[in-house]
């Protein structure tokens, strides 16, 4: 199975240092967080920056928070990405929660659904070169992949899952395996009612700290901020992973279900948490 690495947020001058490590490990992917009201990167710059700085690990969004950004410019940013990257982008999507986020933004919260999915089928046709409408003609420039770049989609209500069967390539999954079972079961019921061959791509996502206590009391406290505005931080604190073997027996459980990749998050900056999940893999 795949393993990525999902970035820290906290300083974005040390993630060079991560994806150049990244890079020379067994590692597949690198992954992003998104948000507007907080201190961290802008995802899609960041990312461009990395895959500059690499040439072979995929670079993921998980996940934009579409509904806040423009989808013409969206489809040209991402198209370029992609374009730039030799194909290595894949955009996670999702539409996020922070009443914050969108106020920012200038968009309403609560049609945040509805919004994404009317920017679906508009990101597709742009991507595929059409005219953005009858008074614009196409954005460009053509992504490196046909049709665009891979899209996954975060979340966990039923509309969320539907979506991958009908706009997607894949599914993000930020569970435990307990949970991620049947999360990945109705993805692929959906699929097939859908019509869709072949099978979606299914991506796991844990968060790890590796290393002495400091880097995990580091990893800990960036974490337990990101989610305080869910209101029980200390129970998403609670399911990292921080010792080798809980990684290998993290890698088993998921690949039992059927994943393809999981994602390991690091919320502690110590770049040297790359070389310690490759050698617990």
């Amino acid at each position: 199975m795949n393993v990525g690495i999902g970035l820290p947020i906290s300083d974005p001058a040390t993630l060079l240092t991560w994806a150049r490590r990244a890079e020379d490990g067994p590692f597949t992917t690198l992954g992003l967080l998104d948000r507007l009201v907080y201190d961290n990167p802008e995802p899609l710059i960041a990312l461009a920056v990395l895959a500059g700085a690499t040439s072979r690990v995929r670079v993921q969004t998980e996940v934009l928070l579409a509904p806040l950004r423009d989808t013409a410019l969206l489809a040209k940013q991402t198209a370029t990405l992609d374009r730039m990257s030799g194909g290595r982008l894949v955009l996670g999507l999702g539409v996020g929660g922070r009443a914050d986020d969108h106020e920012a933004a200038g968009v309403d919260l609560h049609t945040r659904g509805r919004r994404l999915n009317g920017q679906l089928p508009l990101l597709r046709r742009l991507w595929a070169g059409e005219p953005y409408g009858a008074d614009a003609g196409p954005i460009g420039p053509a992504p490196a992949r046909p049709g665009g770049p891979e899209i996954l989609f975060g979340g966990f209500k039923p509309m969320a899952l539907e979506r991958v069967a009908r706009w997607g390539d894949g599914f993000l999954a930020a569970a435990p395996p307990s949970w991620a079972g049947g999360l990945f079961d109705t993805v692929r019921e959906q699929w097939r009612a859908h019509g869709r061959e072949g099978a979606p791509r299914l991506v796991a996502q844990a968060n790890v700290a590796l290393g002495p206590q400091q880097v995990v009391d580091d990893a800990r406290a960036a974490m337990h901020a990101y989610y305080a505005f869910t209101g029980m931080p200390d129970r998403m604190v609670s399911g990292m992973l921080t010792t080798p073997q809980a990684v290998r027996d993290t890698v088993t459980a998921y690949a039992d279900l059927g994943a393809d990749e999981v994602m390991f998050y690091c919320y502690g900056l110590d770049p040297d948490q790359v070389d310690r999940i490759a050698e617990a893999l």
